[in-house]
């Protein structure tokens, strides 16, 4: 992922938050704001036929250096190419990048209602830890979420 891709990383963003089924936000981050809080190194997009089809990136859990190998996966898959393995492609890319620079644990915070997404993370090894009921409110419903990760077969913690 560079610079030139965000207009088409921010439509995807914005075409997930429109389901209302990817994310608490509401509105996308300007390209400074998300540049700052996603994890340099491990963004990724996909093309089909010279087009952005969907995107992939890390935000660290935390700065503390405990937690410097565990980070929260952000996958999103624009509405006309959804169904063509985009999501799917984007995990095993950044799970082999991970895996190679010693990340060992993926988290993923997924509405349960968002059952396409779900079925991707487990299919890559994913699997649910935890379910956060009620622990955010959107458009005036409280919403719950699943907890998901993947620990690194590399690190042999898994």
């Amino acid at each position: 992922m560079t610079a030139k891709d965000w207009e088409s990383v921010l439509r995807i963003y914005q075409e997930g938050i429109a389901t209302g089924n990817a994310t608490f936000e509401t509105n996308a981050p300007n390209g400074p704001a998300w540049n700052k809080a996603h994890m340099e190194k491990h963004r990724f997009v996909a093309e089909i036929d010279g087009k952005i089809a969907g995107w992939v990136a890390l935000t660290p859990i935390s700065s503390r250096c405990v937690y410097a190998g565990v980070a929260e996966v952000s996958v999103y898959v624009g509405t006309a190419y959804r169904g063509r393995k985009v999501g799917s492609a984007l995990l095993t890319k950044l799970i082999g990048d991970t895996e190679a620079e010693n990340i060992w644990t993926l988290q993923a915070g997924i509405f349960p209602e968002n059952v396409a997404s779900v079925a991707l993370h487990e299919k890559h090894g994913f699997r649910q830890i935890g379910y956060r009921e009620r622990v955010g409110k959107m458009n005036g419903i409280w919403r719950n979420v699943l907890l998901l990760e993947r620990r690194s077969k590399v690190t042999g913690i898994n």
